[in-house]
């Protein structure tokens, strides 16, 4: 186990910051900025909420880290993994927005 910590403390010390890096590590601070935004609205309306915000923060954080798994790192564990986050993210905006919609002009149609 120590050799592992050593390895990991190795891996920081000659962390370089790419363009690619960068739009990874903003990928993922949108994704887990979402759950956050989540608590907030939760916490202010004293029930379970997902506000608008949680879904676009989903889709954007979701596409970034795609980029950065298709184009950055070609790493195919990490496209699997955003790729179903990302269509369901983009479906549950769509339904927000088709609802919303909905709501503003009466019309009941789903």
């Amino acid at each position: 186990m120590p050799h592992d910590f050593a390895q990991a403390l190795q891996a920081l010390q000659h962390f370089q910051l790419t363009p690619w890096k960068a739009v990874g590590l903003l990928g993922s601070v949108m994704f887990t900025s979402r759950w956050f935004v989540q608590l907030y609205y939760t916490r202010k309306h004293k029930r379970v909420v997902m506000p608008l915000a949680f879904w676009w923060l989903s889709v954007i954080g979701s596409s970034l880290l795609l980029a950065y798994f298709v184009v950055g790192k070609n790493d195919s564990v990490g496209i699997i993994s955003n790729f179903f986050p990302a269509f369901v993210s983009i479906y549950n905006l769509v339904v927000h927005l088709r609802h919303h919609k909905n709501n503003v002009t009466g019309d009941e149609t789903p």
